[in-house]
C-alpha cells in the first residue's frame, strides 16, 4: 500500500491524474451537449448551405404565418423514416414559423384507413382548417418534380425543381381564406396559351383561370374578375370593343399582354388611346439598357411601389422584341395613367423599312379609373418560358403576378417560384497549377516546417 501510495505522490502522477480528470470533464460535456443538440428540431440545427437554398423560406410565407390566425393541420401520409429527407426536413422547418400549424404523420402501410378517411394517396401532405372546414392536399411529387424529357434521353429521370415553400404556402392561404378569383382568358383573335409557369403560378395564389370566346359571348360572365388578352393576333370586332368599353365602365378590370404590333388592329388601338396610351410604330431597340449588346432584350426601368413592389428585389425584367407606347391624352379626366415599365432616353422605335423615331417609351402602364384597372404590357416575352427560364435570376414572373393580384384589394401575390434542384458545379482556372499546388505544395510546407522543428528541438 505504501508503494501504491508513494507511487501516486510524485509530480508526474500528479499531472498524469489531472489530465485524465479533465478529459472525462471534457468528454462529459461533449456527450452531454450532443444530447441536447440532439433533441433539437431541425429547423434549429439544420443550416442551407446548398447553392439552390432549397430550405430558404422567403419573407412571402413568413409574412402569412407570422399574421396566421386559424389552425392548420399538416396531416402528412407517409412512413416518416423512409420519407425524402428534403420533404421531411422542409416540413418541420416550415412548420416551426406558426404555433398555429400542427403536423402528424401517419404510416398508411400501419393504417390504411388514413388514405380512405383522408381520401388522399400515399406521400401526400393533406392541409386541413377546422374554422373554414377547407381542405387540400400537396403530393410529395409537387414538392419534389421530374424533368420527363430526361428519361427519354437519358433513361432516368432527373430531378428539375424543389417546390416545398411554393406548395405549402399555397395550401394554407387556400384553406385559411374564403377569398378567391376567376381570371378569364379570352380566346377567338390567335391569342397564345399561357405558359404553364403563369398557370401554376395562378393555383398558388388560388386563382381560377377560365376561357372565354368574346365572338361568342352576349355580356362578360359576372363572375369575371380579370379578363386577361394574351398577345392576339388578330383585332377585336367593334362589338367587341362595345363590350369590352361597358366592362370597364362598370368596374371591370382587363389584363393585356401585347403580340404582334397594333398597326393593323384599329380596334385594339383605339382602346388603348382611350386609356391614354398612343400605340408606337416598329420595335423598340434600347441602346443604354439592353443584353449584352442585343438592343431588342431590354432591361426596364422599373418604377414599382405598393403590391407592384413585392419580391421585386434585383430590379431587374427583360423583354425581348418589344413594342411601346407613348404617353397621350385619356379620353376622360377621370383615367389616371401610370407607367411602371419604361426605357431609358436613349431609345428608338424602328420599323421593318428602317425607320427610326427616338425618345423614351412605355413598355408597361396600368390606367385606373373609379373601381375599374386596365393593365398593358408591350411583349408576350414578359412571361414567355423561353426568357423566363433561361434567365432565372429575372423577375418577370413576380412582377406579372404583382401586377395581376394589383387588381384586387384583398389578394396578395402568394405565388412562389420553385427552386431549381439541377446541379451547379464549380469552374475554376489554371485547375492544373492549383493541383499541383494542393497535392505538392501542401505536403512540403508541412515537411519543412516539421524537419526546421526537429533540428531546433535537437540543438537545445
Amino acid at each position: 500500500m505504501g508503494k501504491i501510495k508513494n507511487l501516486f505522490s510524485t509530480v508526474s502522477s500528479r499531472q498524469g491524474s489531472y489530465s485524465l480528470a479533465m478529459t472525462a470533464v471534457v468528454i462529459g460535456i461533449v456527450v452531454f451537449i450532443n444530447l441536447i443538440a440532439g433533441r433539437l428540431p431541425s429547423s434549429l440545427k439544420q443550416i442551407d448551405i446548398s447553392t439552390n437554398n432549397i430550405y430558404e423560406i422567403t419573407d412571402t410565407s413568413r409574412d402569412l404565418l407570422k399574421d396566421l390566425d386559424k389552425g392548420v393541420d399538416f396531416t402528412v401520409l407517409a412512413e416518416k423514416s423512409s420519407a425524402d429527407e428534403r420533404i421531411r426536413n422542409f416540413i418541420e422547418k416550415y412548420a416551426a414559423l406558426s404555433s398555429h400549424i400542427n403536423v402528424e404523420w401517419i404510416d398508411p402501410v400501419l393504417h390504411p384507413s388514413a388514405l380512405t378517411e383522408y381520401e388522399a394517396e400515399s406521400d401526400t401532405i393533406v392541409a386541413s382548417c377546422p374554422d373554414t372546414e377547407k381542405t387540400t392536399t400537396v403530393s410529395f411529387q409537387d414538392i419534389i418534380t421530374y424533368d420527363e424529357m430526361s428519361y427519354y434521353t437519358t433513361g432516368s429521370l432527373t430531378e428539375s425543381e424543389f417546390d416545398g415553400e411554393g406548395q405549402l404556402t399555397s395550401a394554407v392561404n387556400y384553406v385559411t381564406t374564403d377569398v378567391s378569383k376567376t381570371i378569364y382568358t379570352v380566346s377567338g383573335h390567335g391569342e397564345s396559351s399561357l405558359p404553364s409557369s403563369v398557370t401554376d403560378l395562378m393555383e398558388k395564389s388560388s386563382f381560377t383561370t377560365e376561357e372565354l370566346n368574346l365572338m361568342m359571348a352576349s355580356s362578360i360572365p359576372e363572375d369575371c374578375d380579370l379578363l386577361l388578352f394574351y398577345a392576339p393576333s388578330a383585332d377585336i370586332s367593334e362589338d367587341e370593343l362595345n363590350l369590352l368599353t361597358s366592362y370597364m365602365e362598370d368596374g371591370g378590370n382587363v389584363f393585356f399582354i401585347q403580340g404582334e404590333d397594333l398597326t393593323d388592329m384599329p380596334n385594339f388601338s383605339s382602346l388603348m388611346e382611350t386609356y391614354g396610351l398612343q400605340p408606337s410604330q416598329g420595335y423598340i431597340a434600347d441602346m443604354q439598357r439592353s443584353y449584352q449588346g442585343n438592343y431588342y432584350y431590354i432591361f426596364p426601368l422599373l418604377s414599382v411601389s405598393g403590391d407592384l413592389a413585392e419580391n421585386i428585389e434585383s430590379q431587374m425584367v427583360l423583354l425581348a422584341n418589344a413594342h411601346g407606347f407613348t404617353e397621350g391624352t385619356p379620353a376622360r379626366d377621370t383615367i389616371t395613367l401610370t407607367p411602371f415599365m419604361t426605357t431609358s432616353s436613349n431609345s428608338y422605335a424602328v420599323t421593318e423599312d428602317g425607320n427610326t423615331e427616338e425618345g423614351s417609351y412605355i413598355l408597361g402602364a396600368a390606367a385606373t379609373e373609379n373601381d375599374s384597372r386596365f393593365t398593358v404590357i408591350s411583349s408576350s416575352s414578359m412571361i414567355d418560358e423561353t426568357i423566363t427560364s433561361q434567365f432565372t435570376n429575372i423577375e418577370n414572373l413576380s412582377l406579372f403576378m404583382n401586377a395581376v393580384t394589383a387588381n384586387f384589394d384583398d389578394v396578395e401575390n402568394l405565388s412562389i417560384e420553385a427552386k431549381s434542384l439541377q446541379l451547379e458545379n464549380n469552374t475554376m482556372q489554371y485547375t492544373g497549377l492549383i493541383g499541383i499546388v494542393a497535392i505538392v505544395g501542401i505536403p512540403v510546407i508541412f515537411l519543412i516546417y516539421g524537419l526546421w522543428r526537429w533540428i531546433k528541438r535537437r540543438k537545445a
